[in-house]
Order: structure tokens, then sequence, then C-alpha cells
């Protein structure tokens, strides 16, 4: 009886949660809707994909990948990091049907992966390099979208590389926009800006999210444009497919040719997909856990499995590749989501919108959409960031930088990858400095030295140590402390045995205390593991 009386008393605090949550989720849901909407048509369209799969795989990534998923906040669809590999992949292959098998394949890959406990790999991507990709993708948000912004949309709208496909880069591309402005798209993005971080501050009015005041404002002036010499075209606006009646939307499914099983290139394509997606994911859920205003956990195991699960169904109905994305994400966050349930309404809207209101999602001007974006970069890349990793000293300062002109000047995983080098340099730079503390004291004439080992003592360590030996005097004391250390590396204890055998030659007494002959490396048992759970 008292099990029946717990699960009810689960599903009412559930659906307590959900109910308190509601307020925050749903209007949060409408701003990711409109902020992955031209996202998905990009990303599609830049991969050589039918527009329909760019829709199709935000419509998975909203409501499978985060009906699976742990994270609270995470939105999946389709990334701008796969776009090479899709558009390569697909004319290797040499059609669509077998790059969907490809997709089929690299969700089981991810499903193993994250059986295998192969999410732990994102514990160790070091704060300040997240903090920079956060910070990078802020700044690539505001220098991306500012050609939208000024009513030049001649690049797609989701492009996140500096090297564009028109032999531009980024910054050309913002030169390029600065001299064949839209006097409409200007007024609209001003505006909306203006509403983005006014409106907010009214209690009252915030009852209306300001991202769908955006909209309506955006929606309006394009009409009243319309008419005179400063009317928007149709590429400054929104742009999906317009479906007429179930028979055309069922027509527009996809799916794999299994009879390429076999095809040696379809499992090379897969694995690449199944790799640089999982990363992908795994930084964003990373950087997504630490922008949570209720910072929570997510976990990455579940999250690949999750992705896993949406990358297999997307490929059998004719939808492309997909990871957890920081800026719907980050645009989730900053509209207020608390739970899930805002990336599953935002892949319901994206599934009612190419059914129902086609016509009015084509309504929407770039400008207005840009507007959000770039209020979200300021958000991620505020000043108060770079002062608080500054102040956190050069060894988290540097990496944090350097992530960010990495990032910004390639794309996300080369990005991060360079951070990684340069926070690993540090890493090694501070364990080689700080093995062990020694204390001189004099006795008449001899000279008397502790050196205390430090907790861990790695092969690292082992470099700095052997200078301090070879650097101490005849006719010494020395004492080496191991009574802190619950491991010293075989390499080190090699080192001191070694000097301890020949250190009489220089006169050199050794004692050695507390230091074992060989240390196992500490391991949590299940029962050390039982405790920290619970």
């Amino acid at each position: 009886m008292q099990s029946g009386n717990s699960v009810f008393s689960r599903l009412e605090v559930k659906k307590y949660i959900l109910k308190k949550n509601l307020k925050r989720d749903l209007p949060a849901s409408i701003v990711v809707f409109l902020v992955a909407l031209p996202l998905c048509l990009g990303i599609a369209l830049a991969s050589g994909a039918p527009l329909f799969a760019g829709i199709i795989t935000g419509v998975i990534g909203g409501t499978v990948v985060a009906s699976f998923s742990g994270s609270q906040l995470s939105v999946s669809g389709p990334a701008a990091g796969l776009t090479a590999i899709v558009l390569g992949a697909i004319g290797t292959l040499g059609g669509y049907q077998t790059f969907l098998l490809a997709v089929v394949l690299a969700g089981v890959i991810q499903l193993l992966l994250g059986l295998l406990k192969g999410g732990t790999i994102g514990n160790y991507f070091p704060s300040s390099v997240i903090e920079g990709m956060l910070a990078a993708i802020g700044l690539t948000l505001i220098l991306k979208q500012l050609p939208h912004a000024l009513g030049v949309d001649s690049d797609f709208f989701g492009d996140e590389s500096f090297l564009q496909g028109d032999d531009r880069n980024t910054f050309s591309a913002i030169s390029n926009a600065a001299n064949h402005f839209g006097l409409a798209a200007i007024v609209i993005s001003a505006l909306s800006i203006a509403i983005l971080l006014i409106w907010p501050k009214f209690k009252k009015l915030s009852v209306i999210p300001a991202p769908l005041m955006v909209v309506i404002l955006g929606i309006s002036l394009s009409l009243l444009f319309q008419n005179t010499p400063y009317a928007l075209e149709a590429k400054h606006m929104v742009e999906i497919p317009v479906v007429n009646g179930w028979l055309e939307f069922m027509g527009l499914f996809t799916t794999p040719d299994f009879s390429q099983i076999g095809n040696g290139k379809v499992w090379v394509v897969a694995a690449t997909i199944a790799v640089v997606a999982s990363l992908e994911t795994l930084l964003s859920i990373e950087a997504v856990d630490k922008i949570d205003p209720i910072k929570r956990v997510s976990p990455t195991n579940r999250e690949l499995m999750a992705q896993g699960t949406g990358n297999i169904v997307s490929g059998l109905i004719g939808g492309m590749p997909m990871t957890s994305v920081i800026v719907r994400s980050s645009a989730n966050v900053n509209a207020g989501g608390r739970t899930k349930m805002s990336a599953i309404f935002h892949g319901c809207w994206l599934l009612l919108s190419l059914l129902f209101i086609p016509g009015l999602i084509n309504m929407i001007p770039l400008a207005c959409l840009a507007a959000i974006l770039l209020v979200t970069g300021y958000k991620l890349t505020r000043v108060a960031l770079f002062k608080h990793m500054y102040h956190k000293g050069w060894d988290q300062f540097i990496p944090f930088v350097i992530t960010i002109v990495a990032v910004l000047l390639t794309d996300l995983l080369k990005g991060v990858a360079v951070g990684m080098l340069f926070s690993i340099f540090y890493l090694l730079r501070t364990n080689m400095r700080n093995p062990f503390f020694y204390k001189i004291q004099e006795d008449g004439d001899k000279k008397n030295i502790r050196i205390k080992l430090a907790e861990e003592v790695s092969f690292l360590n082992k470099a700095a140590i052997q200078v301090v030996l070879t650097k101490i005097p005849k006719e010494t004391n020395v004492i080496i402390d191991g009574s802190n250390s619950r491991y010293i590396d075989p390499d080190v204890l090699e080192t001191i045995f070694n000097y301890k055998h020949n250190a009489y030659t220089k006169g050199i007494i050794v004692t050695l205390e507390d230091i074992k002959k060989q240390y196992t490396v500490p391991r949590l048992n299940s029962k050390s593991i039982e405790e920290i759970n619970n």
C-alpha cells in the first residue's frame, strides 16, 4: 500500500513541478522555436540536404531527444559544425538515402558509447576552456548576426564558421553589410533590441514574452515598409516549405537505403558523424550546465544515448544528424526555460508551423530573429565574465582568451582543441612545480633538508624532483617525507631509491619516512560510490 502511495506522490510531485514551471517553459519554447526555425533551414541548405530534413531534425531533437535526455535545458537539432561533414558525405556516398543509413548507424554507435560510459570524457574539459567557448559563441553570434540585422542576408542564417562559402570571412561579411545595408532591417532590428532589453523590466508586460513581441513588431513593420522603396525582399524573410495537406506532407519523408549496409564508406561516415556529434554534444552539455541558474548537472552517458536514439529516428525518416546545440540552448536559458518541456514544446511548434502556418512564418523578417541572437550573444560574452576570468589568474585567463580567439578564427571543435592544449600546458607546468615543498635547517656545519612530498606525485613531477635532488650540497642530511602521499608514481620511487643508494658518495645521508616500495592507484570501490551518491 505504501508503494502505491509512493508512486502516487511522485506523480503528484511531477505534475506540480510541470505546472509550476509551465509559465516559464512555454514562453521560452516560443523563443527557442523562433531561433531554431531559420537555423534548421539554413543548416539544411548549407549541408546540401532537403529543407524539410532540417525542420524534421529540429522536431526530433525537440521531442525525441529531450524526452530521453537527462538535461533540463539542452536543445538539440541540426548543428552548423556538421555541415561540412554532411555536405561531403552526401557527395561521397552518392545519394541522400545512403547517407541516411550512415546517420542511423551513427546513432547506434552513440548508443553504444553511452552504454560504455563514453560520456565521462565531458568531465575532463577545463572550466576555462568551457567559459572561453561560451564567450566565443556569444561573440560569434554578434558578428554573424550583424549583417542580418543590417539587412544583408546573402549567406545562410546558421553559419558559425569563420570562412564563408563565397570566399569571404566573418569580418569581410560585416564590412560588406555596412556598405549595403537596408533601412527597414535596421529599424526592425534596432527596435527589436530595444524591446528585448526594456520589456522584461516591466513586470506587468513581461507576462507576454519579449521575443514574441519582437516577432509581432517585425511582421508589422515589414508590412508597413511593403509599398515603399525600403521594402524587404524574400531573401530577408524566414522561408519554410509550404505543405498542402497530409498526403504532400507524408511524401516528404525519405527512408534509408539498407542495401548499402556492407558499404565501407557508409561505416566511415557513420563513425565520423558519431564522434564529432558526440564531442559537440558533450561540450554543449558542459556549457549549458554552467549557465543553468539552478546549477544542475546533466548525466552525460544518458545524453549520448538520447542523442543516439534521436539520430536513429532522424535517419529512419529522412532527417539529418543532430547534436545538442549551444546557440538554441543558450536562447532557452536566457528566455527563462526551467525544464526539458521547453525543448519538447519547441519541437511541437516546429511541426505545427510546418503543417498549419507556413505562410505566417514566412512573414517573419530575419532582422528581428537576428536581434534575439544579438542579445543572447551579448549575455554570453558579457564584460563581467572577462573580469572574472582575469582575477582567477593567468593559468585560467590565457586558455580562456586563446579558446575565444581560436573558436572565432576556426570553428567550435578546433578552437576547443587549441584551448585544451594551452590548458594542458598550464596543468603540466603547475604539476611540475608543485610536487613537494622542502625546509632547510642548519645544525652547526651540517644542513638538514626535509622534503615533504605532495598527496599525489605523478611521473610529471619526476624531472622537478631530480633537479632539486641534484642541487643538494655535499655533507647534508636529507629526509624525504611521504607521510602525506596517497600515491607516488613508480618512476619517482625509482628516482628516490636510486638517489638514496648513491648519495653516500657525496657524504649525503638520506632518510626515507613513510615511503613504501610500491603504491597502488587509489580507486573508489562500489561502497564508496554508493556513499557519495547518497
